[in-house]
């Protein structure tokens, strides 16, 4: 048999490989258009930190309702409330690499209170879980964040 037929159909063999693998992997991200829009903690940015979210925090009988949007002024972070027992406070944060920082000003100037979280694994970034703090020297309540609506 000439060379040339053999290196031909070597040729058409690989590309037909080549088709079929390519194929797999365009499928396999049609199939999952879940896993793109459900970062894990680590890849979860501001823009999935917007929205609304329910705050639960250990030794407070009410729930608190957090509405955060993107901040005015800081690319890549949030401002917006917490309420919470009739009271209203500005807040403003930010998340990297699944750690979020959120600080609430009962005045607008000084920070009041303080949230420091991670977010929890496997939650399509809807759940966060850590420390709130009512000022410097008051002790550190566990609190979970879950998000009502984007």
């Amino acid at each position: 048999m000439p060379l040339i037929p053999l290196v031909t159909l070597r040729l058409r063999a690989l590309a037909l490989i080549a088709a079929g693998a390519l194929a797999s992997v365009a499928q396999a991200q049609n199939s999952a258009p879940d896993a793109a829009g459900c970062p894990d903690a680590w890849d979860m940015g501001a823009a999935q930190l917007q929205g609304e979210w329910t705050a639960t925090v250990a030794g407070q009988p009410d729930a608190a309702l957090l509405q955060l949007g993107p901040h005015p002024e800081w690319k890549g972070t949030v401002k917006g409330t917490v309420e919470r027992a009739g009271t209203r406070h500005a807040m403003v944060g930010d998340v990297n690499r699944g750690a979020v920082t959120l600080e609430e000003s009962a005045n607008g100037i000084n920070i009041s209170g303080t949230w420091l979280g991670e977010v929890s694994d496997d939650s399509c970034a809807r759940e966060i879980r850590g420390d709130y703090q009512a000022g410097d020297d008051a002790p550190t309540q566990p609190f979970v964040l879950r998000k009502r609506s984007p």
